[in-house]
């Protein structure tokens, strides 16, 4: 409704100085509203500090609007977290309980998504500030008041005041997405049956839009909702669709058979039916038919086709695939993706494949010995495109339709498709209920925090103990170096605005007209420079600011400013100690020890697939094969701890007597993981058909080697005592039953080679493990 003008602010200020206004103009409309003109003092205080609470402490992401709908849909939690503190405030047992329950809670709320994780800071408050006497369950209907009143205010201001475009939401970034796939299908399917290097870049960049570092918090799917899992998983579909698309090279012998062109103008007719579904239209299901149909064909042709066509004299018969693996890039996955909760590690880029062979165009199918081996890899990597798209349209449906989808999605790929919203959260939260979760570190560390800074305060009887919760619940960090940082530079501020606190309450007195001017602008001005210039300065202002409100509240003296800094003190004191005891390294080593539970899940799941392809054998249902659930569940673990890491000083390492470690590519580790899901999941689908000696024995000798440097990273990131070091080299050609091309090979033999090529590909960015078996260092730690 009302505009900022562009330059009145330094870029840095321009975003928090809106905050600050609007905050400032809510608290002031409330709190003089309640306290000078109806005289109604805790009314006034619980209206300003709820405005406080979710306007200035919480970090709620998103828009104005989209803020506005959290806090009203908050308003209602709000309401008993203020009766339930009221009430238990009765004893100090009962308040030091229920600071325990209801602070881990609040905490661990944040498994639910951004919005959660940002709103739990002010919700904390606004259990806080009723859990300290006096205990006075009378005045419960004014506190309510004082609360609904600053919390809908605080909506009105943030949906009218200073609004701004809507960022696009991830339905439109996916729309886009499956445009782009469908233009990159559209060109595969006609002369010159490939790619240009712009085309890829685009559709690298656009698979790029979809990562949740570069969509902003409160449009990232990351609830655990159907709605929120199936966008996530439509994400990852698109991703892989575009990674897979981009990888395909042409046909290696001249125009590529028909069955493989239906395919991919099948694969850009359900891409186009997709964006337009995003966008709330109609189900995809002619198109997904369509594409179910041609890929069965595909799969299939020899049947139909025994003889394949002549060889095109212009291929390169001195092209050969590399020794001891297809080349590295090659697609090797299916449409089974993760669910919702693994929504950061796709897969980015991969090397080409190889594109040369002595080979015939020809047909594609599970028993054709007859066909060269790159007319199999060509037809096995349409496929894996072809199934990309099919669960990309599947996961866009249920995402719009919701539990009205009009695809069938299957239970298998999506289990959460008919669950209930109460079994969803339940499922996410027993996911993370366990000390090898950060969340649950995270909440754990806060809830003992605030539980002991009650206790103090109720034992010890504590001048305004709410400041020193208040300081623990403010100052506690995820690490301990963070939190010493953080508690140096607040005691720092607390002490500078104590100072300023203590002379204007000795000049002024009892003038309460003189604070009732200064606060507003005070409070303008710590909302504007304290997310600017950091703790100290927001610690400094907040100090007076509190004052200026207290001094309006009840008759006071310079000693508030005294009571303020030993509160926190002791706040701070609390948080510095229970840092040290509860997980004081944060991320940094969790990550590392969850990785390396990952990688050896993923070896067990590379053994064991490779072994079924080998063998002849299938799962009915791939997502619930053994492994499966438990590779899963550890990739949400180490998903969420990367995430945190990436928010956390990089401080750590070396120094105090800990030697350095070496640097790792965390993003290539989470790769690793989704691509042996993926492949996996693809490669156990019925039917399945046993392979020849030859390639069986080179199958089992590729999957060993793979699971082994798997096994070697995962020593390397959480290593024992006698860890060795030695490195586990690349494959070698010249290992015993090892033939690069095994005579009469079929296509699921070169896919399940294509899979683990990718694996290796992922581990060898991996510098953790030493090297990547080729002696290149890795990339930096943080990437």
């Amino acid at each position: 409704m009302f505009g900022l003008p562009a330059g009145r602010f330094p870029r840095d200020y321009a975003a928090p100085g809106r905050d600050a206004v609007r905050i400032t103009l809510v608290v002031a409309s409330v709190f003089y509203l309640f306290r000078y003109g109806l005289d109604r003092p805790v009314t006034a205080t619980y209206a300003l500090f709820a405005a406080i609470a979710l306007g200035g402490l919480s970090k709620i992401p998103g828009t104005g609007r989209q803020r506005a709908r959290t806090v009203v849909r908050l308003l209602p939690v709000s309401w008993v977290l203020v009766a339930v503190g009221t009430y238990l405030s009765v004893r100090t047992w009962s308040a030091v309980a229920g600071m325990l329950v209801v602070g881990f809670l609040l905490a661990f709320s944040a498994v639910g998504g951004p919005r959660w994780a940002g709103a739990a800071p002010g919700l904390q408050l606004l259990y806080i500030l009723p859990s300290f006497p006096p205990y006075d369950p009378g005045t419960l209907g004014a506190r309510l008041t004082g609360t609904t009143a600053g919390l809908a205010l605080l909506a009105a201001s943030e949906a009218l005041l200073f609004t701004g475009p809507d960022p696009p939401s991830y339905r439109e970034r996916a729309a886009a997405a499956a445009r782009r796939a469908a233009r990159c299908a559209t060109l595969l399917a006609a002369p010159p049956y490939i790619l240009g290097d712009a085309e890829i870049e685009a559709a690298r960049e656009t698979g790029q839009t979809l990562r949740s570092l570069n969509v902003p918090e409160a449009e990232r799917p990351a609830g655990p909702g159907v709605r929120d899992r199936a966008l996530s998983q439509t994400g990852l579909a698109l991703r892989a669709l575009l990674n897979r698309l981009a990888l395909l090279t042409g046909p290696p012998c001249g125009p590529p058979v028909t069955a493989v062109t239906d395919v991919l103008n099948a694969v850009a007719a359900l891409a186009t039916a997709t964006a337009s579904r995003l966008g709330s239209g109609p189900p995809p299901t002619t198109a997904y038919d369509a594409l179910t149909g041609a890929r069965a064909r595909l799969a299939t042709y020899t049947a139909a086709h025994p003889t394949p066509p002549p060889a095109n004299p212009s291929a390169n018969p001195s092209a050969s695939t590399a020794p001891g693996l297809p080349p590295a890039g090659a697609p090797e996955s299916g449409p089974h993706l993760p669910s919702a909760d693994a929504s950061e590690s796709a897969p980015d880029s991969e090397s080409a494949p190889d594109s040369g062979s002595d080979c015939e165009s020809g047909s594609d199918c599970e028993s054709a010995p007859d066909f060269p081996p790159a007319v199999l890899r060509e037809h096995a990597a349409v496929l894996d495109a072809a199934d990309a798209a099919l669960a990309m349209a599947m996961a866009a449906d249920l995402a719009v339709g919701g539990r009205k989808r009009a695809l069938g999605a299957a239970t298998s790929r999506f289990w959460y498709a008919t669950a209930r919203p109460p079994a969803l959260w339940w499922h996410r939260a027993y996911g993370h209920a366990g000390r090898r979760s950060v969340f649950f570190q995270n909440a754990v560390r806060l809830a003992l925090a605030l539980t002991v800074a009650r206790l103090v305060a109720g034992v010890d009887t504590l001048p305004h103990g709410f400041w020193a919760t208040l300081a623990a619940l403010t100052l506690t960090r995820t690490t301990l170096d963070e939190t010493r940082s953080t508690i140096r530079r607040a005691l720092t501020g607390t002490l500078a605005g104590a100072l300023v606190t203590a002379g204007l309450l000795a000049l002024v007195g009892a003038h309460t007209v003189v604070y009732a001017a200064v606060l507003p602008a005070v409070m303008l001005i710590a909302f504007t420079v304290g997310p600017v210039k950091g703790v100290g300065w927001a610690q400094g202002m907040f100090t007076l600011l509190v004052a200026l409100v207290f001094a309006q509240l009840a008759p006071t003296t310079w000693r508030l400013a005294e009571v303020r800094l030993l509160d926190v003190l002791v706040g701070s004191a609390i948080g510095a100690v229970i840092g040290l005891l509860a997980w004081p390294r944060g991320a940094h080593d969790e990550l590392r020890r969850v990785t390396a539970e990952l990688m050896r899940r993923a070896a067990e799941i590379v053994v064991a697939t490779s072994a079924s392809v080998a063998g002849g054998t299938t799962a009915a249902a791939p997502p619930a094969a053994p492994g499966h659930r438990s590779l899963h569940h550890e990739l949400v673990l180490a998903e969420s701890a990367y995430a945190q890491y990436q928010s956390e000083p990089a401080a750590f390492g070396g120094g105090r007597g800990r030697p350095a470690r070496p640097a790792v590519d965390w993003q290539a580790a989470l790769m690793a993981a989704h691509h042996t899901l993926w492949g996996s999941a693809r490669l156990l689908e019925p039917p399945g058909t046993g392979l020849g000696p030859a390639a069986a024995g080179s199958l089992g000798a590729l999957g060993d080697r793979v699971a082994g440097r798997m096994l070697q990273v995962s020593a390397a990131l959480d290593p024992g005592g006698d860890t060795p070091a030695a490195p586990v080299p690349l494959i070698d050609p010249s290992l015993a039953d090892f033939t690069a091309q095994p005579p009469g090979a079929p296509r699921r033999y070169y896919a399940t080679a294509s899979w683990l090529a990718s694996l290796m590909t992922d581990l060898t960015r991996i510098a953790g493990a030493g090297h990547g078996g080729d002696g290149a260092p890795g990339p930096r730690d943080r990437r």
